[in-house]
């Protein structure tokens, strides 16, 4: 427990500094490829947010997800991509390959599906080379280039809103 504060009090640190000089770039291309970072402690359904995007015209093969836990079982396996505090040094570099593999992608539009601020999830919007940065309003401001200002519960809501705004930006 002590040694969680601790690292969540270093990379609060490091997003700080990395927020003083950080401004999103906006990106004028269509959205074909897709990256979506979820809290699974307060979100866990993401194959229903996966197939309401693809009901709205985006292709599945394009969207990639990459989900924080904050504990993993000992005999719990996932499938899927996913990270915890522990695969995040000190310095605020991430030691899963996958992980940094994903943060590393140059995504069209980074979907960030959290609406409570975790040091861990902050640092992977920051670091994310997504073009275009979409989250929630209740998160920092500085984060993302479109705020939707919804309930992470509300998906369905979340996406028909996004994909609105993305219609009269045309980007999709």
């Amino acid at each position: 427990m002590f040694l969680k504060f601790i690292k969540d009090f270093a990379l609060k640190k490091i997003i700080k500094k990395s927020l003083s000089g950080y401004k999103p770039v906006a990106d004028s291309e269509i959205i074909n490829s897709v990256g979506i970072l979820i809290d699974e402690s307060y979100f866990s359904d993401r194959e229903s947010l996966i197939s309401d995007l693809v009901a709205n015209g985006i292709n599945e093969e394009n969207i990639k997800t990459l989900s924080f836990k904050e504990r993993v079982k000992k005999k719990e396996v996932i499938e899927y991509c996913h990270y915890t505090r522990r695969d995040i040094s000190a310095s605020g570099v991430f030691t899963k390959e996958d992980v940094a593999e994903f943060i590393n992608k140059p995504f069209d539009m980074l979907i960030s599906y959290y609406d409570i601020e975790k040091a861990p999830l902050l640092l992977a919007t920051i670091k994310s080379k997504a073009k275009f940065k979409v989250g929630f309003a209740s998160v920092d401001k500085r984060l993302n280039n479109f705020m939707i200002s919804s309930q992470v519960e509300k998906h369905a809501e979340f996406i028909s809103e996004l994909i609105k705004y993305l219609k009269i930006l045309n980007k999709i």
